[in-house]
């Protein structure tokens, strides 16, 4: 079955290994901040087994075979009925075990059939409540897991994807490139702008704004195998509590008709 095919070659892949100066800076900085709840987060972040991630199907390359493996192996379907916007196109399921499928290949001319993300990702897509026609901007869209998403729940009017960091954006152009046949391709815009400019360059330009903005990303680079690199965000960290209500500032520029979000009205911004 395809699914036992995919989980035989993730079991033969080598274990991440943990960055000791990240993993004694959690240590120092969680231990006095979470108290004793700290011991069990610590077990879950230093085991990437249990983290929980999501089988997002790509509506554009659907894969029937692996939905039927998927069933068969005992996943469930995300949000059963359990929330006021979750649009049919889109089929994410999740494992009621720790279990993690390995990503595809990137293959120019072949669009992929699934996206790993963590469940949590999809909560802010699905705020937004994306219709057909919508204009929509992805503030800090690299590496492109909520991109993807969003085109799952609709098909926009314009997208347009920003992210600063070259790796990032390399990695987002990959993804799109990816996962989106070329019709849909042609309402996409991509570009490399600091997205704190982008209220002045757009402003009220757009009928949805997700600003995805840069975090400490702690599950990530605990598994950096650059040490030196892993001591500068350390350093950095400091700054992103600034950084990110800059980014926000600009995303609620680039909306039209903003306005303050309460129970269930519709959504021009949202900030994960």
């Amino acid at each position: 079955m395809m699914l036992t095919r995919l989980k035989a070659k993730s079991e033969r892949k080598v274990a991440k290994q943990i960055c000791k100066v990240v993993l004694d800076h959690f240590e120092k900085e969680y231990s006095r901040e979470l108290g004793d709840a700290w011991h069990t987060v610590r077990d879950i972040l230093t085991s990437p087994s249990c983290w929980q991630y999501a089988v997002l199907l790509n509506r554009f390359n659907y894969p029937f075979e692996l939905e039927k493996d998927l069933h068969l192996k005992g996943y469930h379907s995300l949000f059963q009925g359990s929330l006021p916007y979750y649009p049919k196109s889109m089929k994410c399921y999740l494992s009621r075990t720790p279990h993690r499928m390995p990503s595809e290949r990137h293959q120019i001319g072949n669009l992929k059939k699934y996206y790993l993300l963590n469940a949590a990702s999809l909560l802010p897509v699905l705020a937004l409540e994306l219709r057909d026609g919508e204009k929509v901007l992805d503030l800090c869209a690299g590496p492109g897991g909520k991109s993807i998403a969003l085109l799952q729940c609709a098909y926009p009017g314009y997208l347009h994807c920003n992210e600063y960091d070259s790796l990032r954006l390399r990695w987002l152009r990959q993804t799109l490139e990816s996962f989106i046949p070329q019709p849909l391709v042609n309402v996409i815009e991509v570009s490399e702008l600091d997205g704190r400019e982008m209220g002045d360059a757009q402003p009220e330009t757009f009928d949805k704004v997700l600003v995805d903005a840069p975090c400490s990303n702690d599950r990530s680079w605990l598994f950096s195998s650059d040490s030196q690199n892993a001591a500068c965000r350390i350093s950095q960290r400091r700054n992103l509590p600034l950084l990110q209500i800059e980014l926000l500032s600009c995303g609620r520029g680039c909306a039209c008709n903003f306005e303050h979000v309460t129970g269930r009205r519709k959504k021009t911004m949202l900030v994960p």
